[in-house]
């Protein structure tokens, strides 16, 4: 059973289609836990990555028995520094130990030998003078196709030989997204068609008994016409789809990204969990996320059963 296998399986298990985002920064805290935790404020990237990382612990330790999986996105991270990338770590190997699915958010790329360290680092492992040892142990990573098979085979290598996955970027969720996505070719496809079909033989190698490979595609909740199509041009590629809530997409637009049986496909949701606290007052911030976690679980299982694809 490969990553995404195991990740279908956590959401039938749970019921539930959605992934968090922790894309946390230091804005994004109450007052008064920041209060609680530092009361001499933050003035430090040491303080702002302890915020941030006591953040994530609260929010995991509320969402586990419900969420089957955490996104992490490095940025909110490396602009902290040093201080920030040790909090990063923390925070996936914490979700980890929770039984959460943990996906790193990186988008990276390059070619060869620098592709492979990007892979080694983020889903495979770094051979050091005692063994092999991971850097950051996340489970999938997101990654950008657009240097060609050269920057992706390092990462569908290290999906293979380390049971991990990857997500590529095929139409992603930005409105700006289409000024190269697309764009058409002489047989017309779009280039965002031309990335899928790829995904597709990139996945080949590594795909389960289910049919679904750990070569997964990013599909934006915001374009529901082309996710429906695309759903249909990659049969065997899982779908991360974000665009969901802070950025407008409803659990009705996310529908033809999951196959029939309701797999397929897990939605992500960032801001709206995180900042959940600034409009359910009386709840403290914890809470509100897990609120926030069970009202769209409930909206997207309502919207998939609607359209005949209940999770089972």
């Amino acid at each position: 059973m490969n990553i995404m296998e195991q990740l279908a399986a956590r959401i039938r298990a749970m019921k539930n289609p959605t992934v968090a985002g922790l894309d946390t920064r230091i804005e994004y805290l109450p007052e008064s836990f920041v209060n609680e935790i530092l009361p001499q404020g933050i003035h430090t990237f040491e303080d702002a990555a302890e915020a941030v990382y006591r953040y994530n612990v609260r929010l995991i330790d509320a969402l586990c028995d419900i969420v089957p999986s955490v996104k992490v996105q490095v940025a909110y991270y490396e602009m902290y520094g040093p201080a920030g990338m040790v909090a990063y770590d923390k925070t996936i190997r914490y979700a980890k130990e929770k039984g959460m699915i943990v996906m790193a958010d990186v988008k990276r790329n390059d070619i060869g030998a620098t592709a492979a360290c990007y892979a080694n680092a983020y889903i495979g492992t770094t051979d050091m003078p005692d063994g092999a040892q991971r850097a950051f142990a996340a489970d999938i990573a997101t990654i950008n196709p657009y240097l060609g098979v050269d920057g992706v085979k390092p990462f569908a290598d290290a999906c293979r030989d380390h049971g991990t996955g990857i997500f590529v970027l095929v139409k992603t969720s930005n409105p700006s997204s289409g000024q190269l996505q697309d764009m058409r070719f002489e047989d017309g496809r779009t280039l965002y068609e031309a990335v899928a079909d790829l995904v597709e033989q990139w996945g080949e190698e590594t795909r389960g008994e289910s049919g679904y490979s750990a070569v997964g595609a990013v599909v934006g909740a915001t374009y529901p016409q082309q996710g429906t199509a695309l759903r249909a041009r990659m049969p065997h590629a899982f779908f991360l789809v974000p665009g969901y809530g802070a950025q407008g997409a409803t659990g009705a637009d996310i529908a033809g990204c999951f196959d029939a049986n309701g797999s397929g496909a897990i939605v992500n949701a960032s801001r709206s969990i995180l900042c959940a606290w600034k409009k359910r007052e009386g709840m403290t911030f914890d809470e509100a996320a897990r609120a926030e976690a069970i009202r769209m679980r409930e909206d997207l299982c309502g919207c998939l059963k609607a359209a005949g694809k209940e999770i089972r």
